[in-house]
């Protein structure tokens, strides 16, 4: 070494600058990891916070946004492109660093943000949150990740079709294989179809709003959003649909419980149940499963029109008091309790109407809930069966001769729905129940491709809501 390089000063080390936008979306990607959380629920106060620092404008939180949700919803597809970027088994990778990983793959296949800046930006956040030694690592790979683009990784890391087709959807619409699997046997027919669906849980669902008969109207909602931010239901006559971007607490409605946030597709399982003629008394109406309190207060509301009362019960005291909330200010005797539907504290033959949401996996949501796709497993739904037949066991003697049951779950997995229906039917795994069928399909006047029937089945790519199941029953002894 000579005396010039001997004088020569070390490089000064520069400190990581962290980007608030990328470091919010990775604290909420470790927050759904290490806690089981919730992006919908993590995120908002996240977001809000961020507002109030006054780091955020109106595109940093949508690009936020689209970070966490873009990242949790090709999670399957990423990993798989990742894991043939590494020399070792992706399971090796530690969490925190597949999160970067996987949000640093977002950036460069699934936006338009530029390669440079994507990989540059999702390299700095490495060495903010995990150091330089791994920033090295993230920043090998991610420049692996840039040899193709989505559709030249997913033709290398899928299998071909013809060999494995379960397995083929699974890596290209990332979504786990026994989901593929039990989506396909639900929905039945072919390669189309099944690809229609998946590719449909992708796509970020749009916001839709109920306007509460009696305390609003869809035409007072399309004038505080105005005509150019909301479009009307495709369905429901309640629903309005929110232009992107526009945000449902602003609205004096929302904030007064006369209208609410309430996909299209639980606001058409409430109004099946209320039209469902019933002769006779029909005062006395349950929502055995009440929490949060959507159905609820869309039932509390339209019972209110016929001087009705509605009970909403819920079996958890914190979703019992959303419930309340929900129901706040509704003009109609109402009562909300915390009891379980399992064992309840009603007497037999003591309601005219009852709606059964049961408590599944949640499989009809994965659009708005995506990390539930990899959280979920298929022996899950053992642990949810007992509790299902349970629940519409028990709504089926709480309702009396004549009156009607709705068993509805967020879920178009077999298990979950008509064959719960079936089972407690034939009083396979306890006492046969005097009821009948009613075909749901009229009830929904409007909505196409309803199925064979009696039962009703919606889809995300058929009918652009989640994927809500709904069986009538009508107490015949």
């Amino acid at each position: 070494m000579n005396d010039q390089q001997r004088r020569r000063p070390a490089k000064p080390h520069r400190r990581p600058k962290k980007d608030p936008v990328r470091f919010l979306a990775f604290e909420a990607l470790r927050a759904v990891d290490e806690r089981d959380a919730y992006a919908n629920l993590v995120l908002p106060p996240l977001l809000k916070k961020a507002r109030a620092k006054g780091d955020f404008d109106g595109r940093d939180a949508a690009l936020a946004t689209e970070l966490v949700y873009g990242t949790l919803r090709r999670q399957g597809t990423y990993d798989a492109i990742v894991a043939a970027c590494i020399d070792r088994p992706l399971r090796e990778v530690d969490p925190p660093v597949l999160d970067v990983l996987n949000m640093g793959v977002h950036q460069l296949l699934g936006t338009r943000i530029p390669t440079h800046a994507a990989v540059s930006a999702s390299v700095e956040l490495a060495r903010v949150v995990l150091g330089e030694g791994r920033a090295k690592f993230v920043n090998a790979v991610l420049r692996k990740v840039t040899a193709h683009d989505l559709d030249g990784w997913v033709e290398k890391v899928a299998p071909p079709y013809d060999e494995d087709a379960e397995d083929h959807l699974a890596v290209v619409h990332s979504h786990p294989r026994w989901i593929v699997s039990a989506l396909w046997d639900a929905l039945g027919g072919g390669r189309a179809g099944i690809e229609d669906l998946l590719e449909a849980d992708n796509e970020r669902p749009e916001v839709t709003l109920v306007a509460r008969p009696g305390r609003s109207t869809t035409e007072e909602l399309v004038k505080a959003l105005g005509e150019d931010s909301s479009l009307p239901g495709r369905w429901s006559p309640y629903a309005v649909r929110m232009a992107e971007g526009g945000e449902p607490g602003a609205l004096e409605a929302v904030r007064e419980s006369r209208a609410g946030v309430q996909d299209e597709g639980s606001q058409l399982v409430a109004a099946a149940l209320a039209a469902v003629p019933v002769e006779g008394r029909d005062t006395r109406w349950l929502d055995g499963c009440a929490g949060p309190g959507g159905k609820a207060a869309l039932l509390a509301a339209l019972a209110a029109e016929r001087g009705a009362t509605l009970l909403a019960a819920e079996k958890q005291s914190h979703r019992a008091r959303l419930v309340e909330r929900a129901l706040a200010g509704n003009p109609g005797p109402y009562q909300v309790i915390t009891a379980d539907g399992t064992r309840p504290p009603w007497l037999p033959g003591t309601f005219d109407r009852i709606l059964m949401d049961v408590p599944c996996s949640g499989l009809g949501a994965l659009r708005r809930r995506p990390e539930s796709r990899w959280r979920r497993r298929a022996e899950d739904l053992e642990a949810f069966a007992p509790l299902q037949r349970g629940l519409l066991r028990e709504a089926l003697k709480a309702v009396r001769v004549g009156g009607v049951v709705g068993y509805a779950t967020c879920s178009p997995h077999l298990a979950e729905t008509r064959v719960v229906v079936e089972d407690v039917l034939k009083g396979r795994g306890g006492e046969p129940v005097e009821a009948e069928w009613i075909d749901a399909r009229p009830l929904l006047p409007g909505v196409p491709a309803l199925g064979e029937g009696p039962d009703v089945q919606l889809w995300p790519h058929l009918h652009g809501t989640d994927a809500m199941y709904l069986a009538l029953l009508r107490r015949t002894g």
